[in-house]
């Protein structure tokens, strides 16, 4: 049995009128991991105070799915393990689907840290959507292959906002171009910080955020082999659990 209740981590708001109505859209949040020393390092941002949904703390970078990922063109593809599991305890699952979450992944990431994941071999992208104009000026395709699907989590009922977030993870090593003025006091994200697990464990991070820091932790010390479970967290009945996409 891979369900486990996990209620005791979370402080769980009760459900009032208008949130409690509200429902998670789709979101991809990336786990950028620094493996160049011999303690890895996570990459982590702090949202701009003034926000409404988790003023102050520190987070993966990330954001909800646009329709406009499913048209961005790619170098690479996911790997069958990701792609199968992204696929699975949806509705309308398909591979386009999965492939426009890993896209959305990496479009936030560049969105909110200026920091652009693929290849610069290939030349410019061509007929980019709306919003990765950056990665034509840049000339760089986005790779999927470098991604990996690492954990998913769904916003408890009660707060302003709610995500059924896909957690990708990466190598810094495909980072293939910076932008500057991406982070700063006017922005989504005022910094960016490159945290060992221990230093992001104690950061001001959300409950869900911390708990995703463990999962690559222990992902991490077992070798991040790709036969490794997802970990599933969502809300049901006012408690927290924790389940597995095998």
């Amino acid at each position: 049995m891979s369900l486990h209740d996990v209620s005791e981590r979370f402080d769980l708001k009760r459900p009032t009128p208008p949130n409690a109505a509200i429902r998670p859209v789709d979101a991809a949040a990336l786990i950028l991991v620094d493996r160049s020393a011999r303690t890895p390092r996570l990459l982590l941002g702090r949202r701009n105070p003034s926000l409404r949904f988790m003023p102050g703390k520190f987070v993966f970078p990330g954001g909800r799915l646009d329709p406009q990922d499913r048209q961005m063109s790619v170098f690479g593809m996911l790997d069958e393990v990701s792609e199968r599991r992204l696929m699975e305890r949806v509705t309308r699952p398909s591979p386009g689907r999965a492939r426009a979450l890993a896209l959305c992944a990496i479009r936030e990431l560049c969105e909110e840290t200026g920091l652009l994941l693929g290849i610069d071999e290939a030349g410019a992208p061509e007929g980019a959507p709306a919003g990765w104009e950056a990665f034509t000026q840049a000339a760089i395709y986005p790779n999927l292959e470098e991604l990996t699907f690492v954990a998913r989590a769904v916003t408890p009922p009660g707060l302003p906002r709610r995500f059924d977030t896909r957690f990708f993870m990466a190598d810094a090593s495909t980072i293939a171009h910076r932008l500057e003025g991406v982070v700063g006091e006017e922005c989504e994200l005022v910094e960016t910080a490159w945290l060992t697990i221990a230093q992001a464990k104690k950061a001001e991070v959300p409950q869900i955020t911390r708990a995703i820091i463990e999962e690559i932790e222990a992902r991490l010390g077992s070798g991040n082999k790709p036969w490794l479970p997802v970990p599933y967290y969502f809300a049901r009945g006012g408690r927290m659990y924790r389940d597995t996409i095998a």
